[in-house]
């Protein structure tokens, strides 16, 4: 089978407000952005949260994109890039580094394919990413929480939900046994990041390895990987949590750090 989807982004001023978007259906895509950065990065943040959202499925993915700078960077000049120390031919580092550096990681060990198709030409789901991406840049204009779309849900994970939706439907039919009402710890999901209005510093960074690619007619194709993080915990000390999340959880909270200011770990802490 095969995964299409086209990957946009969008920025107000060149620099500016950002956004990007990845679209596949209506139930299927995801928009964030920053405060300032550029078309370019906004475009490539969009490949690279596909990437990640669909990592681990064994489908080929279709990427559809109306960058040219995005296309050759990943299937025509990284080779050399790297080769060089990720510096062009004539010596200057290579721009957005950071942001190709994590595509060439995601991309390892998988079929993918990138297919360049007109911008603003009519093409549906180029014009559906088009359209959130350009959202997204907006409301971070407003200083407004930009629609963060639901995600990428595969076969199974919507199986898996359906069985657990059937299981907790199951369980409430069941006699109910009188305890002591729970202390909540918080009232709604979004009292998780009341915190981040708080003035604080952080930083993070990013690390990629690399990958192959091979062109064919009409459509480039690459090669890539995936990411996890996890930790443990110890007895005496600070404790360690280990928290599972989705590629748009992760990415809602990582936009959300990056526009205050701080790292993923600070805006973490300040949920206590």
């Amino acid at each position: 089978m095969t995964i299409t989807a086209a990957a946009d982004g969008s920025a107000l001023g060149n620099p500016g407000p950002n956004g990007w978007a990845w679209y596949i259906d209506d139930d299927r895509w995801a928009a964030g952005g920053s405060p300032h950065g550029t078309n370019n990065q906004g475009e490539l943040q969009a490949v690279l949260e596909l990437l990640r959202a669909t990592a681990g499925v064994d489908e080929t993915l279709v990427i559809e994109c109306d960058s040219r700078y995005v296309i050759d960077s990943v299937t025509k000049w990284m080779p050399g890039w790297k080769r060089r120390g990720w510096r062009k031919a004539d010596g200057a580092p290579v721009l957005n580094r950071d942001l190709l550096e994590g595509i060439d990681e995601a991309m390892r060990g998988r079929d993918v394919e990138f297919s360049w198709v007109k911008g603003h030409a009519g093409h549906p789901l180029n014009e559906a990413a088009d359209e959130r991406a350009n959202a997204a840049a907006t409301a971070y204009k407003e200083k407004r929480e930009p629609r963060r779309g639901p995600g990428f849900v595969s076969a199974a994970d919507a199986g898996a939900t359906l069985a657990g939706a059937m299981a907790v439907s199951a369980a409430a039919s069941a006699p109910a046994h009188t305890s002591a009402p729970e202390a909540l710890l918080w009232a709604e999901p979004a009292d998780l990041l009341d915190g981040l209005d708080d003035p604080s510093t952080g930083s993070g960074t990013q690390r990629a390895s690399s990958g192959t690619q091979r062109a064919g007619a009409g459509t480039q194709r690459a090669s890539s990987g995936t990411q996890r993080a996890g930790s443990g915990t110890q007895a005496s000390g600070p404790l360690q949590l280990t928290v599972s999340l989705t590629a748009a959880e992760h990415a809602a909270l990582r936009d959300r750090a990056d526009a205050q200011g701080i790292s993923i770990e600070e805006a973490l802490r300040r949920l206590i």
